[in-house]
């Protein structure tokens, strides 16, 4: 990648940026050596890493890296088959860890599938357990060998302490003597040349004997080892050297099982370094509250929301753009300051950051792509040193780019032909503009020159855009306008700065006739965007209310549905309790029968029991139905309040409203269900002594009782069983039957008025007059 366009772009300080959000110092070389491929395999993998290192961070909060040392002077040592240090190893004991911990957060993720490559990379660290035992078995935290890493150091070191012992004992002996104290120039114990001695004053140096190893800058004080611990003091630097060869063998041996891992160790660093890349990539997205793009290689941009992301979030102006679509090209015109350079450096910085495998500060689907380069010629070129105008240098710079540029280029220009004749700049301007368009390249170019903006209008496959300036309060907007070339406002802006309207009709006047007509022509295309942009306002609320609405509906259905089909199986399991309740009654009933029988040598064959029992069964409702139809004969016209047989639940209802073609909504007992055509019978009226029953599960008695006693039972059988019993009842023609349900708390009582009331067979209820039972019944008047 052009490493000037790289400059131009400030990407770099985007690397910097990632940098600083990696862990260790391999993280953190790997971002910074992070160029953009042109390859959209490579990218679009890289783009796929950082997008899991947001999974994890969104569902873990990440892995924590620390504890990672830098290995590599090790490592290099270890290829040289040297000695490592007690920190070195220290280092490699600690990195061991770390991945082992790295290691099992990402393998035992629940969510392995989100993060194939994190997990892949993971699985592929070695864990080095006994590398890591041996070394902390030796060595402690604090980088000392252990008293315990071998048994000859121990001895050793019992040894060193039994001399120190003695010798501080011997000599805080002779320093608190009342004879030697007036000779020492103090009471204590010191070292010189790793050696314990006193402070002997200048005049008494032969009092005590011994060596003299050092003096004071005066001379007035010596350090003297006195004669009667030079033998101790002999004893402790022997055994002081025992324990350094002995240090020296453990380290050896430790360096040599750290080399036999030297492969091991070095493929973990490097794995590493590419999770923490990835994190460090993943938690600038979430910094920069980026998302992926989807990635091409044709050249297609779609930059939706689009966020300069060196801009601080509160006064960045996202815009909106497309190239290679329906256009390669964009001529972006506008007054100075008003936002077109950044608008460029936008595109150009985005595109190269999607193609580096960082995600965008732009909104969910936006599309880049990879390019096979792209080139930029912003800012002032002037170069003092080599004597180049601003016009050389820019032309300089699109030399070099003419001369590298292919079809699968992007490139960006600022400020295209200016710094020259403005008429020979425009006409420079647009033969560079054809040239690269020919070639098929897709480039973004800044101007303020009016040709430029007619050249766009007239040509296939370039578009004109703008920076919006609002002429009110004389300040940019920083928006890119797509399809609307901008206006120089310079007449407007100095009519509203105070500039008197006779300077200003004079200087309108020196404007060709074509440049006004281009103005005006802006104008009238600015007004009409902005009345389709309130248009297109209006329209997106309208949208959103009316997507907000169906969302709410289609939730509040399935909150029906899901009621409904919770009532169904409710109802399904009262009915099959009741009748398991019945059928044991029925079995209690018929032994009983027998013994009766067998008592009194009746004549009840044993054959007529078994049918009675098998007559029970047959009323059992089979919830294997449910769901299958019998159907309604093809000529049945089903019309609102037929009674009618819902084959599919075994049950009779009442049609209530028609849904939809040949879908009915139908009230059965307290529940209301959406039933086809074809799974309904229509029901004979009750004028008809008997009605048809084709298909039906029920086999009922053909006798029914003007009464039903529901004493004792509660709210929910008593439901269940009266609601059988008024259909049959209903059947056969009664006008009004008694529902006996006792007086007690009044619960029962109160619960059945309640659904006798929205019963379909009801006229109207009453409580039983007396001599009918009083509050203790209710009388049910049928339709």
């Amino acid at each position: 990648m052009n490493a000037r366009s790289l400059k131009a772009l400030e990407y770099p300080k985007i690397i910097a940026m990632l940098e600083s959000k990696a862990t260790t110092a391999y993280g953190k070389e790997l971002a910074a050596a992070l160029l953009p491929t042109t390859k959209l395999e490579l990218a679009t993998a890289w783009q796929s890493d950082t997008r899991e290192g947001l999974e994890l961070y969104r569902l873990s909060g990440g892995v924590s890296l620390g504890g990672v040392k830098e290995l590599r002077p090790a490592l290099i040592r270890l290829d040289k088959a040297g000695v490592l240090t007690i920190e070195q190893l220290l280092d490699i004991a600690n990195t061991i860890y770390a991945g082992n911990r790295v290691k099992r957060t990402l393998t035992n993720f629940a969510q392995v599938d989100l993060i194939p490559h994190l997990y892949e990379l993971a699985e592929q660290l070695s864990e080095l357990k006994e590398l890591e035992k041996t070394i902390r078995t030796a060595i402690d935290e604090n980088g000392e060998i252990k008293d315990t890493a071998t048994p000859e150091l121990k001895r050793i070191r019992q040894q060193i302490s039994a001399a120190e012992s003695k010798l501080k004992t011997k000599l805080e002996a002779l320093i608190k003597s009342p004879t030697n104290q007036s000779k020492l120039q103090d009471p204590i114990i010191t070292i010189r040349n790793d050696r314990y001695v006193i402070p002997v004053k200048q005049e008494y140096r032969g009092f005590f004997g011994g060596i003299i190893h050092d003096q004071s800058a005066s001379g007035a004080t010596l350090y003297i080892e006195p004669e009667a611990v030079v033998e101790i003091n002999n004893q402790l630097r022997e055994a002081l050297l025992k324990e350094q060869r002995e240090i020296e063998r453990i380290l050896i041996q430790l360096s040599g099982e750290a080399m036999a891992e030297a492969g091991a160790l070095e493929l973990n660093v490097a794995l590493l370094a590419e999770i923490d890349f990835i994190q460090a990539k993943a938690e600038l997205a979430r910094e920069m509250n980026a998302t992926k793009p989807l990635l091409n290689a044709e050249g297609k941009l779609s930059l939706k929301r689009a966020r300069h992301p060196l801009i601080p979030p509160d006064q960045v102006v996202p815009i909106d753009v497309e190239l290679g679509i329906d256009y390669r090209a964009i001529i972006i015109t506008g007054p100075n300051t008003g936002g077109k350079t950044v608008s460029l450096k936008t595109i150009g910085l985005l595109t190269l950051m999607a193609m580096a495998g960082l995600h965008l500060p732009v909104t969910e689907g936006s599309r880049a792509s990879t390019y096979s380069a792209v080139y930029v010629d912003i800012g002032d070129e002037q170069s003092i040193e080599q004597s180049l105008s601003t016009f050389s240098g820019h032309m300089t710079n699109i030399i070099k780019i003419l001369a590298e540029f292919d079809e699968n280029s992007l490139i960006l220009l600022d400020e295209l032909g200016a710094g020259t004749d403005p008429t020979e700049g425009a006409g420079l301007a647009i033969a560079l503009l054809e040239h690269i368009k020919g070639v098929g390249a897709s480039v973004v170019a800044t101007t303020h020159y009016s040709e430029l903006k007619a050249y766009a209008y007239n040509s296939p496959g370039i578009i004109n855009a703008s920076v919006e300036f609002d002429v009110e309060s004389l300040r940019p907007t920083y928006r890119l306008l797509i399809g609307a070339p901008g206006r120089s406002n310079a007449f407007l802006i100095a009519e509203r700065l105070g500039l008197s309207k006779d300077l200003i009709a004079m200087a309108k006047d020196q404007v060709r006739q074509d440049d006004r007509q281009v103005e005006s022509m802006i104008a009238i295309l600015e007004a009409n965007r902005l009345a389709a942009e309130k248009e297109r306002a209006a329209a997106e609320e309208l949208r959103v209310a009316a997507a907000k609405t169906s969302n709410e509906l289609a939730e509040r259905l399935k909150r029906l549905e899901a009621e409904q089909e919770t009532i169904l199986t409710k109802a399904e399991k009262e009915a099959e309790q009741l009748v398991a309740k019945a059928q044991k009654t029925a079995d209690t009933i018929i032994n009983e029968l027998r013994q009766l029988a067998l008592a009194e040598q009746s004549s009840i064959k044993e054959h007529q029991l078994i049918e009675l029992k098998k007559g029970l069964k047959d009323a059992v409702l089979e919830r294997g139905l449910k769901g299958t139809s019998v159907g309604a004969k093809p000529q049945q016209k089903l019309k609102v309040g037929d009674d009618v047989l819902v084959h599919s639940f075994g049950q009779k209802g009442t049609i209530i409203e028609q849904v939809a073609d040949r879908q009915y909504l139908v009230q059965i007992g307290l529940v209301k269900v959406n039933v086809n055509a074809d799974e309904l019978e229509l029901l004979a009226t009750k004028k008809e002594s008997k009605p048809q029953q084709s298909g039906t599960s029920f086999k009922r008695s053909s006798t029914a009782r003007p009464e039903i006693d529901l004493r004792g039972k509660n709210i929910e059988e008593s439901i269940t069983e009266l609601d059988i019993y008024l259909d049959e009842a209903f059947l056969q023609g009664y006008g009004q039957v008694t529902v006996i349900h006792g007086v007690g708390t009044g619960a029962l009582r109160a619960g059945l008025q309640d659904f006798l009331k929205r019963h379909p067979h009801t006229k109207e209820t009453r409580p039983g007059r007396y001599g009918e039972g009083g509050s203790g019944v209710t009388i049910v008047q049928f339709k």
